[in-house]
Formats: C-alpha cells, structure tokens, sequence
C-alpha cells in the first residue's frame, strides 16, 4: 500500500519544553492514525506540523515520499485540514464560509454546498450568519467540508467536540469510508473511536515512542 505521509526524527519544543523527539510514523493509504497522549504532551502541535501550520520543529516530512518544502502547493491541494477551534467566521454564513474555504483549491457550486450542509443536519441554515448557530453547529458547519473535499488527506483535531452521539456515528462512518476509499486519516480525540477498521496509534507523553503502534 503507498505511503501517504511520513514523518523522519520529528522533535518539537515550546516554551523551553520538549514536547517529543525523534518521532517517526508513517500513514499508508486506507490508513487512521490516532495521536493519542495526556493534555499537554504535544498532540494539537504534531497535528499543526503535519498540516504544514506550524514550521517549528526538526525532522523531515513526506508527501507521497516527496518532501512537503519541495512543493507545499501540491501538499496542501491533497490536504483537509479542521483543527480543535471550527476555524469559520461568524459574521458569514455556512454557505459562504464553505464557498470560501473550497475557492481555495476545490471549488463548489451552491447545489454541492448545500448538499453538504444538509449531511450535517443544517438545512435551512444556509444562509444565517454564523453568530447566531450554536457551538454544535459551528462544529457541524467545520465538518461540512469533508463532504465537499477530494483530499485524499484528513488531518482533524478533536473533530468529535461539541457535537451529539448521533454526529458522533455520522463522524465515525465517514472516517471509515474514507480509509476504505483509499484515503488516510490523522486526527486527536478523546473520544473512544468505534471504526470497522485498524487503527493505529502514535502515543506521546512520558512513554514516547518513535515507531507507530497497532491496537
């Protein structure tokens, strides 16, 4: 199976502290990589430097076995990225937010726009300005795009926050059949993830490990 994305000696230090070192992993296509690790071990800044978001660190990264700083357009083209905040603007509306975040290298007509809203349970929604939906719907409109993308890369941080059990599941299945479309998968969470698939592991924290680990 092709590598995706791989890492080389990665270390990363804030604030004087090392948060790890000498990590290495590599995503496979059909792959979901857990980062798992107690509060403050790292997982939101190793997910901000696998999305190209954070240059901080030492170590290598890999694009489909090129290096990401050979050519960042390409890597970013193949990448969707929704971090721990919804990362939408308050003052737009679903609608348009999405129409923004998809000019920038997949665009959507209206028709797929709302099609995507709507598989997030936010029909009739579309055209509220942002600040008056609440915190899961916020969430919901972040998770839109990953009806949207083509990126056959999903780096999410924490995607399950704020959101019901019910979009807990429709989150789960989509993770699922991404891998299984061949897509890889990279994200944070506190949830206990229930997928029909393997699911590998990076652990930071006091027991730091170079090597990604199967569970």
């Amino acid at each position: 199976m092709q590598v995706l994305l791989s890492g080389q000696g990665l270390s990363c230090e804030r604030d004087d502290r090392l948060l790890f070192k000498d990590l290495d992993f590599k995503l496979h296509c059909g792959d979901v990589l857990q980062v798992a690790g107690p509060n403050g071990t790292g997982k939101t800044s190793l997910l901000r430097i696998l999305a190209g978001l954070l240059p901080d660190y030492d170590g290598e990264l890999y694009f489909q076995g090129r290096a990401i700083h050979d050519d960042p357009d390409i890597f970013r083209e193949n990448l969707l990225f929704i971090g721990h905040q919804p990362g939408i603007k308050l003052n737009l509306t679903p609608e348009e937010n999405l129409r923004w975040y998809q000019s920038l290298y997949h665009p959507a007509n209206k028709e797929q726009i709302f099609h995507a809203l709507a598989q997030v349970k936010l029909t009739g929604f579309e055209d509220v300005p942002c600040y008056t939906l609440s915190a899961g719907q916020h969430r919901r409109v972040a998770l839109a795009r990953l009806f949207l993308q083509g990126a056959p890369l999903w780096i999410l941080d924490e995607p399950f926050t704020a959101i019901d059990q019910a979009g807990v599941k429709e989150v789960e299945q989509l993770i699922a059949d991404h891998a299984k479309n061949g897509g890889g998968v990279i994200l944070t969470t506190h949830h206990n993830l229930s997928l029909p698939t393997e699911l590998n592991v990076i652990q930071l924290g006091q027991r730091q490990q170079s090597e990604t680990e199967q569970t």
